[in-house]
């Protein structure tokens, strides 16, 4: 995999083995970024991280900072060996090896908040999730913030209350992006 664009566009970033993760297509990253336009100062947030290859992304492409939150430890060595490679570290860029809910209560306690967010769960577990997340999502979102669903299109991650301004498939990837 590689960085699609930005100061570090076409740096390659490795995928944490087997099939449990799978990392966002080259096309599809350049699809969403391309939707979302200048990232310049702004703070983003990638749940279920993976690889990190959005959050890398968005740090490539102007973001001034991007918390990785990834449960699975496998993964969880694969962003912190990502994040090394690419010389990408704290205050700029943050791992956190937690559960994505119990993550969201952390950064509402401590008040964060968050202009852009990478929701990309387990397909799997999409459906069921979208309700809760959105719930969770509410307290930690800057004014004007935008939050991207990356699903199955056959089981699609539903975020109630938030509103869709964009929705494209791509094969069987739908991508969502979401307004606070």
């Amino acid at each position: 995999m590689r960085i699609v664009s930005g100061r570090l566009g076409g740096r390659r970033i490795d995928a944490p083995p087997g099939n449990d993760t799978r990392p966002t297509s080259d096309r599809v990253r350049e699809a969403l970024f391309s939707a979302l336009g200048p990232l310049d100062g702004e703070h983003a947030l990638d749940l279920f991280a993976g690889s990190g290859a959005l959050g890398i992304e968005a740090l490539s492409r102007g973001a001034a900072t991007a918390v990785f939150v990834e449960n699975d430890w496998r993964a969880g060595k694969v962003i912190a060996a990502n994040l090394q490679a690419l010389d990408l570290q704290a205050p700029d860029a943050i791992l956190r090896r937690r559960d994505a809910l119990a993550a969201l209560r952390d950064a509402r306690e401590a008040g964060e908040s968050y202009d852009l967010v990478f929701l990309d769960p387990p397909y799997r577990l999409a459906t069921g999730l979208g309700p809760e997340l959105a719930s969770a999502l509410a307290p930690v979102l800057a004014p004007g913030a935008r939050v991207i669903g990356e699903s199955d299109r056959r089981t699609p991650l539903d975020l109630p209350g938030l509103l869709t301004t964009f929705e494209r498939r791509y094969g069987d990837t739908l991508l969502r992006i979401h307004t606070a």
